[in-house]
């Protein structure tokens, strides 16, 4: 039901991707070119922001007692962390700001705060995640190994709980990404030894030592004797429950909505440079908002353009997402994009609705909201004879974006149909 042939599904000549790949390859240069001081400046303003938020925060919970320091305190805090983990953290992880040279904010020397050692973060995300990206059997990060996302994976009776499941992952997100690059799961599947998984166990094992220290022991210890030992153990608590509803809800917005795909082993095993920018594009979704919701969101909401660029200052997405929706629109690609509560909305409509067991699914499996495969432009559904690969005689497209709009009018319960379409004006969002 995946994707195993993005050039076909994608209605691109072999000249179209190319040349979609030197545009990308372009405006990443561009941007390279014209970092310095403004951009520097950016992040290390925000660190400042980010650990006067922190010290606030914790000052502010010394006056617990009083309900709207607690408030204040807490709230401080949790932005503190949102911030940390997502525009700062992740991203100088990333190695967005190494060219600064700065060993300060280096992605080798940045250890953020979270359960998860960063040198783990960087293989299972960096690596593993954005090599790969939407790749069933290759990318983790398709369901985290847990939550069922795409009817590709086969519906077991414990996916009924899934609901739940959701629930527990979004509260205790960060215990989630601890272990995730450990993967202890691989041993009693013999596709791991202890002697190989013990290293990362016991890593892992002292950062969520350190940071259960630091929030839970530490600060509730120095506020004992003020009589706020609870008080501050109970704002630690909410600050991190804050962060991790938070990352879980940003995250979820920019890989699981309607229309991202999902894509086999056999295009990983044959695509070019050029085929892997597209494969990120079709596989990433946005969500719009302004700068402050950039600022908290990590910037991840420009997922697209964080999957085409992740090296990429996130404070240069923006300008740049102005840019690839442009490149969309040329070769009538989609570019997956919507606020964020309709984002959020989508996606906990289809963990729910892939709860259930296949017999209860309305949709066909190749033209499903939160599926598709190459078989929805074959002569399952009446589609592809008013498409075109490529551009027109008259030099109107009329490919993946068109077509993608025309599917989703011919799923069942949909009453607008395809009947009255002509095929001479290009349908669009």
């Amino acid at each position: 039901m995946a994707i195993d042939n993005i050039r076909a599904y994608s209605h691109l000549t072999d000249e179209d991707i190319a040349a979609i790949g030197a545009r990308f390859d372009a405006i990443k240069q561009e941007v390279e070119s014209d970092l310095g001081e403004r951009d520097a400046r950016y992040i290390t303003n925000l660190i400042r922001v980010q650990r006067g938020c922190e010290i606030a925060g914790r000052a502010a919970l010394f006056f617990g007692k009083n309900k709207a320091a607690f408030a204040t305190g807490t709230g401080l805090l949790a932005l503190s962390k949102v911030l940390e983990n997502l525009e700062i953290g992740h991203n100088v992880m990333h190695g967005q700001w190494d060219w600064m040279n700065d060993p300060t904010v280096h992605s080798t020397t940045w250890e953020w705060d979270n359960n998860c050692p960063s040198e783990q973060w960087m293989h299972s995300h960096n690596y593993i995640h954005h090599t790969f990206t939407n790749v069933l059997g290759m990318d983790n990060d398709v369901g985290y190994g847990v939550l069922r996302v795409t009817r590709d994976r086969k519906w077991q009776p414990y996916h009924l709980a899934q609901p739940l499941t959701n629930t527990i992952l979004a509260t205790f997100f960060q215990w989630a990404v601890a272990f995730y690059d450990v993967e202890l799961g691989k041993i009693p599947a013999g596709k791991a030894t202890w002697e190989e998984t013990k290293p990362k166990l016991w890593q892992t094992i002292a950062k969520v030592r350190n940071q259960m220290a630091k929030d839970y022991a530490i600060f509730p210890l120095v506020a004992l004797p003020f009589g706020l030992g609870g008080t501050m153990l109970k704002g630690n608590m909410l600050a991190n429950l804050i962060r991790n509803l938070w990352a879980y809800s940003v995250i979820f917005c920019g890989h699981f909505p309607d229309e991202t795909e999902t894509f086999t082993k056999k295009q990983h095993a044959t695509e070019d440079h050029n085929q892997w920018y597209l494969r990120q594009m079709l596989g990433s979704a946005n969500f719009r908002g302004g700068f402050l919701l950039s600022v908290l969101s990590g910037n991840l909401n420009y997922q697209i353009e964080h999957h085409l660029f992740p090296t990429m200052p996130s404070n240069r997405l923006a300008e740049v997402g102005k840019k690839v929706e442009k490149v969309a629109r040329d070769y009538d690609l989609p570019y997956h994009t919507g606020s964020f509560p309709e984002q959020f909305f989508k996606v906990q409509k289809t963990l729910l609705k892939l709860s259930l067991p296949p017999r209860f699914m309305v949709a066909d499996k190749d033209n499903a909201p939160e599926v598709r495969s190459n078989a929805a432009f074959s002569d399952k559904f009446p589609v592809e004879q008013y498409l075109h690969v490529g551009e027109g005689e008259n030099g109107v497209r009329r490919g993946l974006a068109t077509g993608l709009i025309m599917l989703k009018k011919i799923r069942p319960g949909v009453k607008e149909v395809m009947l009255n379409f002509s095929g001479r004006t290009p349908l669009r969002r």
